[in-house]
């Protein structure tokens, strides 16, 4: 079994290291008779040496000229030759025991991909209620967080991956084209909690309070309008790191 990682990137000259050396530390933890993988970073047309950086670090690097964090997911996928893509954030730290929980769904045949909650650290108390309130809605309707999707890539494939008509929340249209496309099979799309994926906080910094409560105002309002404008979804798009 192949596992394709596919990490997209802009800008991340500061955390693609990190993310990279978390990736080799968990896959060195949980050796497994027939099991390789490949690590892709997609660098989506950033101006730092995060290109560089990546392919230092050993990963395959492919460019992306289109600054849009699905396409990204999408060039990432075009290349992978795995059997099962994993994507994941540059911003994030895969950790050996949620990579172990990972091939151990894998293994047992039973799910057409997972999720994972997240830990995020130095949450002021309104992004903690915000991060609790999405991590209670991610676990009951099995939405990946963007941070970390998983799933088989005949699937993938077969629903046409990434949503590339809007610019952020595309990963639980996935999710929920991947419970439909598993259903039929006897698969499900499951939230892995055991052991939380380790994700950047650093929104709450770079943003204000009122600033990212005017983002999730104008997603819940005009949620079609929003997610299609790029323009509209400065917390993701305005280049701030």
């Amino acid at each position: 079994m192949l596992l394709s990682i596919v990490i997209p990137a802009f800008n991340e000259a500061r955390l693609i290291q990190g993310c990279l050396q978390s990736v080799s530390t968990s896959l060195a933890a949980n050796p497994t008779p027939g099991f390789t993988s490949e690590i892709i970073v997609v660098d989506n047309n950033s101006t730092d040496n995060t290109a560089t950086l990546a392919r230092q670090a050993g990963a395959l690097v492919v460019f992306e000229p289109i600054n849009h964090i699905g396409r990204a997911r999408n060039t990432g996928a075009a290349q992978a030759t795995g059997d099962w893509l994993l994507f994941l954030d540059a911003d994030s730290e895969l950790n050996p025991g949620l990579l172990a929980d990972i091939l151990g769904l894998i293994e047992e045949g039973k799910s057409v991909g997972c999720g994972s909650t997240l830990h995020m650290q130095g949450l002021p108390w309104w992004g903690d209620w915000l991060f609790q309130l999405w991590k209670g809605t991610s676990i009951l309707f099995r939405w990946a967080a963007g941070a970390l999707l998983v799933c088989r890539h005949d699937a993938f494939r077969d629903v046409g991956g990434f949503n590339q008509t809007v610019y952020a929340a595309e990963e639980i249209g996935l999710s929920v084209a991947l419970k439909q496309w598993g259903k039929p099979r006897g698969l499900q799309f499951v939230i892995l909690r055991q052991h939380p994926l380790k994700t950047s906080s650093r929104k709450v910094s770079l943003y204000s309070g009122r600033e990212i409560a005017g983002q999730i105002l104008r997603v819940f309002l005009h949620p079609r309008r929003t997610l299609q404008d790029k323009k509209q979804l400065s917390v993701w798009y305005d280049g701030r790191r």
